[in-house]
């Protein structure tokens, strides 16, 4: 027992989902009879829920992750090819069992966060698992589940839902500069619109800025009940019309930040204007029409914080010129609307 506890304490030091990830995996795989130990991510590709294993260990016995795209990972597979599991979830269950074949007994733990499953943990042993063992692995796995929570209250904004800006410094920082996963470019889960142009456009990634247009007006003239339900609003139709491995966070105020992962920038065009023309025609309880403008660029070049004043840019030239626009900052450069000054490694923006 005591050897548990000392896993449980450094898994609980960890600030990091995927860290943590690792450190249950490492503490169950410490158990007697456990052949395997893996996380899995459950995602959904075209409508169709698949898994992927996302946390494993190698046959060394090195705990590795992957941070490739879900839809673009060789290894999916369909969840229909883990009939156990899928009832399990179908059925909001706790646990599954399943004995595949002789000397293989696999025990699948969802982790249930916000009435979804996106991460399961799958331990697989050499003999049937006993009632004292299922004690103990599901006491490790609910510390894991309740931290989990703790670590994911912790990255999202309380009224929204959406990822915070705290979040968004850790994740931009440590992903944007490496090109947000260069080996997704196959990604397969793809936007509900027309691009002709898509074989002959690089795949990129890209940063966008939105903000709600006249929002003190709709604080001042309704109150800021009203308010905030645009603003869980908006944050709805921002969910519903980006991808599940897009990323959206809430900056504060009226301001949304949107990371549109492995897509062309035609295709960024007509989903960041799907996007503002949801909000143009979605009618507001007691506030009627609402807009929003938007500014984006790509991610490929320069520091977080100059792509970040560049989408910015694009945006408050979207709102000074109009207001309900998407802007893209390259444009508005190449157009003459806006000059990048560049000295001393530091970036001016007119």
């Amino acid at each position: 027992m005591k050897p548990i506890l000392q896993n449980l304490v450094e898994m609980t030091g960890h600030r990091d989902h995927l860290r943590l990830e690792v450190s249950v995996l490492s503490t169950l795989q410490k158990l007697s009879s456990i052949t395997e130990v893996r996380a899995l991510e459950i995602f959904t590709d075209a409508g169709v829920p698949h898994v992927r294993p996302r946390t494993w260990v190698e046959d060394s016995g090195q705990l590795v992750s992957t941070d490739s795209e879900a839809a673009a990972d060789p290894r999916r597979e369909s969840l229909d090819h883990y009939p156990a599991l899928r009832d399990c979830i179908a059925k909001k269950e706790s646990s599954a069992v399943s004995s595949p074949r002789k000397g293989c007994h696999v025990l699948w733990l969802p982790v249930w966060m916000h009435d979804k499953v996106s991460t399961c943990l799958e331990i697989t042993q050499s003999r049937p698992l006993s009632a004292h063992k299922l004690d103990v692995i599901k006491g490790v796995f609910q510390v894991y589940q309740n931290y989990q929570s703790l670590l994911d209250y912790s990255e999202r904004d309380a009224l929204t839902g959406l990822f915070n800006r705290k979040t968004f410094d850790e994740q931009f920082s440590r992903h944007a500069m490496n090109g947000l996963d260069s080996r997704s470019s196959a990604i397969s889960e793809s936007f509900a619109v027309e691009d002709g142009a898509a074989g002959d456009e690089p795949v990129q990634q890209w940063l966008a800025v939105v903000d709600i247009d006249h929002f003190k007006q709709v604080n001042d003239r309704f109150g800021h009940l009203y308010g905030d339900e645009v603003l869980i609003l908006i944050a709805n139709i921002l969910r519903s019309s980006f991808r599940s491995h897009d990323r959206i966070f809430r900056f504060g105020g009226e301001e949304f930040v949107v990371l549109l992962r492995s897509t062309t920038l035609s295709t960024a065009h007509k989903v960041f204007n799907r996007f503002r023309l949801a909000v143009q025609e979605y009618h507001f309880p007691q506030v009627g029409q609402v807009t929003v403008s938007l500014g984006f660029v790509s991610t490929a070049q320069g520091s977080p914080v100059e792509i970040l004043g560049q989408a910015d840019q694009a945006l408050y030239y979207a709102k000074e010129h109009g207001r309900n626009e998407v802007c893209f900052y390259d444009d508005l450069v190449a157009a003459g609307h806006l000059v990048t000054k560049v000295a001393n490694d530091d970036v001016e923006l007119f």
